[in-house]
C-alpha cells in the first residue's frame, strides 16, 4: 500500500537526506557536482516548513520510506494562485516499476482540487514517460500537454484538474 505523509519539521532530516539522492539521480542528465563537503546543492526547502501554499510529503509503500512529493499551490509558468505545480517528485530506485510512483502521483493528485500543472525537462525521457502516464491514467485522458520555451520553463508542461478528495 502507497500513502502520501506530511513532512514535519521533526522529519525534515529524512526528506534532506533523500533529497540527495534525488539530485544525484539528476547529475546524470545535468552536470551537477558535489561541494566539497560531498554533498550536492539541493533545492530551497525551508519555503514548504513556512509557506502556506508549499507542501512536503514522504511516499511510504507498506510501511517504509520510499521516495518524497513537494506540490506548490501556485502555478511556476503563470505564478496564479491555486494551480497546483508538481515541484519534485522522487522515488527510490528499489520502488520503481512497482506501480509506486503511479499510486504516490494518484494521490498527491486527489489531495488538492483544482488545476495541476506538471513540468518535465527535456533531458528527463523516462519522466515524460512516467508522467503522461501516470496523468492519463489520473485524467482518464482529459489532459493538455504544450511544450514552453522561456524564462519561466523549458520543456514540457502537461495541465489537467482534479475533483479533490474523494
Amino acid at each position: 500500500m502507497v500513502s502520501l505523509i506530511s513532512v514535519t519539521q521533526a522529519s525534515r532530516v529524512a526528506l534532506d537526506n533523500l533529497m540527495q539522492l534525488y539530485v544525484h539521480d539528476w547529475s546524470e542528465l545535468l552536470p551537477m557536482d558535489v561541494g566539497a563537503d560531498g554533498r550536492f546543492p539541493t533545492p530551497a526547502l525551508d519555503p514548504y516548513f513556512r509557506e502556506d501554499d508549499h507542501h512536503a510529503f514522504m511516499i511510504e509503500a507498506d510501511e517504509q520510506v520510499a521516495g518524497f512529493v513537494l506540490v506548490v499551490s501556485r502555478s511556476r509558468i503563470t505564478g496564479t494562485a491555486g494551480v497546483h505545480d508538481m515541484a519534485e517528485f522522487f522515488v527510490l530506485r528499489r520502488y520503481r516499476r512497482q506501480g509506486v510512483g503511479l499510486a504516490a502521483a494518484a494521490a498527491a493528485f486527489a489531495r488538492f482540487a483544482g488545476p495541476w500543472e506538471v513540468r518535465q525537462r527535456d533531458e528527463n525521457v523516462a519522466a515524460i514517460a512516467f508522467w503522461r502516464r501516470a496523468i492519463d491514467r489520473f485524467a482518464a485522458g482529459c489532459f493538455q500537454e504544450a511544450r514552453q520555451d522561456d524564462e519561466r520553463w523549458t520543456g514540457l508542461v502537461q495541465t489537467f484538474s482534479s475533483a479533490g478528495p474523494e
